[in-house]
């Protein structure tokens, strides 16, 4: 079997300094697959618990991390007739792009365009697929709703942000923990109407200020325990909760049902990589989520959305960049491009 160069773990799990360019087996695509180069990947907050052994890889998924990438098609598969070889594409996967060539069902490929480069390109499957299923597909956010982003400088949080003020939210408030970062979310364009910083203010008590005591429609959390009971205080009648991480942990010591049962809420937990592969194709070919793909551009480009890249990295200092990552110094997307 033919072999490629991709980002390994040492032991299979550890820290930072655990990861190193090795050689693995080059994947073979099967029936329904492409096999792409790849020349950009993302990086997400997953890959770090993963690399830490902390995150379930999904059955039948590559044990190499990264679930997003763009690239050129070099093989195709039996059965394939979306794509040709040579096409430029960008995608999701369930893991592997941390690597010089990944396998990936047709049907979870997107044409990259020509006005996003590779870097621009790899930034947005991971981060706009989450970010449209947490505030559309389950916040059902429309027309003059009230929205609350957490981790809001993450990459999902600047794309659910952008999203939510492209459906008209009547506001869109969002938390960070520096003065920098929320300084940036209000300054992009289409970016946070409202700032918040949790560290130092009542994100609850703030909401209830600028929706004249209603509180919010939509609450868009990755944080989980600490921010729990304030996110329950913040939403308002009929409200909407997608919790698509729990980064400060995941009990609660204490729940009082009462404003759960009384404002008629509804809570919803999502992950996107465990996904079935036939949910992931049907939310990706779907005309909402198309229509804003196709409204996305590079920072400069104009677009009512736009992908922020926070720093670009050669995949020989992937070290670096998982430190960055680490270290929570992103406003935006942190890119590796494989060279």
């Amino acid at each position: 079997m033919s072999t490629m160069r991709a980002i390994l773990i040492k032991d299979g799990h550890g820290p930072i300094e655990n990861l190193y360019i090795g050689e693995t087996d080059k994947p073979v695509p099967t029936k329904g697959e492409v096999l792409v180069k790849i020349v950009a990947f993302g990086l997400n907050r997953m890959d770090h618990y993963q690399r830490q052994g902390g995150y379930p890889i999904p059955p039948g998924a590559s044990s190499i991390l990264g679930v997003e990438f763009s690239g050129r098609v070099t093989e195709l598969g039996e059965g394939v007739t979306r794509w040709a070889v040579g096409d430029e594409v960008f995608g999701l996967v369930g893991g592997g792009a941390y690597a010089e060539f990944i396998n990936c069902d047709e049907g979870l490929l997107l044409k990259k365009p020509g006005h996003l480069s590779w870097v621009e390109a790899a930034s947005i499957p991971e981060n706009y697929i989450t970010a449209y299923q947490a505030l559309v597909k389950y916040g059902e956010v429309k027309k003059g709703d009230h929205v609350l982003v957490h981790a809001g400088a993450s990459g999902v949080g600047i794309a659910a942000i952008q999203i939510a003020r492209e459906f008209g939210a009547a506001t869109v408030t969002a938390t960070a923990s520096t003065a920098e970062k929320l300084n940036w979310l209000r300054s992009i364009p289409n970016g946070a109407t409202h700032t918040v910083n949790y560290r130092t203010e009542d994100f609850a008590a703030e909401v209830k200020k600028t929706t004249n005591g209603k509180g919010v429609d939509v609450v868009i959390d990755f944080v989980g325990q600490s921010h729990w009971a304030k996110n329950v205080e913040s939403l308002a009648i009929d409200g909407r909760m997608t919790i698509l991480a729990t980064m400060s942990g995941n009990e609660v010591s204490t729940v009082n049902l009462g404003p759960i049962l009384y404002k008629r809420l509804r809570i919803q937990g999502s992950t996107l990589r465990s996904r079935s592969l036939q949910y992931q194709t049907e939310l990706i070919t779907s005309s909402g989520f198309r229509d804003i793909i196709d409204k996305v551009t590079g920072v400069n480009g104009g677009g009512p959305i736009r992908t922020y890249i926070h720093k670009v990295y050669p995949w020989t200092e992937i070290q670096s960049a998982h430190h960055e990552m680490a270290d929570n110094k992103n406003s935006g997307k942190i890119i590796v491009e494989v060279r």
